[in-house]
């Protein structure tokens, strides 16, 4: 009977993982910016952000709520957000893999 081989070292991550888990982490980070995009397209959509009728900010207000919003749609995302990254994810790793 032959020994079982698994073709890695111990101590020492192969490149070929280093590379795939590198891409993975850069593939996820794309996934969770348009997760973030989309959340802040949504909250745009739901009124946050809309200028209140008194006392509100002014002009001001308007030209910077979008970057709130976003802020705000980036913090949603790092507490799980709804989901949409993980399939953002998938089908972007999907698609890179079928490209190769």
């Amino acid at each position: 009977m032959e020994p079982i081989s698994t073709g890695m070292t111990f101590g020492k991550a192969p490149a070929a993982t280093l590379n795939a888990s590198k891409e993975d982490a850069q593939l996820m980070e794309v996934a969770r910016d348009l997760e973030a995009s989309f959340l802040s397209e949504m909250l745009k959509t739901a009124g946050l952000g809309k200028p209140r009728e008194s006392f509100g900010g002014g002009a001001g207000e308007d030209q910077f709520s979008s970057f709130l919003r976003q802020a705000q749609a980036q913090e949603m995302v790092k507490a799980g957000g709804i989901g949409l990254a993980q399939t953002l994810f998938e089908a972007l790793k999907e698609h890179s893999v079928d490209a190769f």
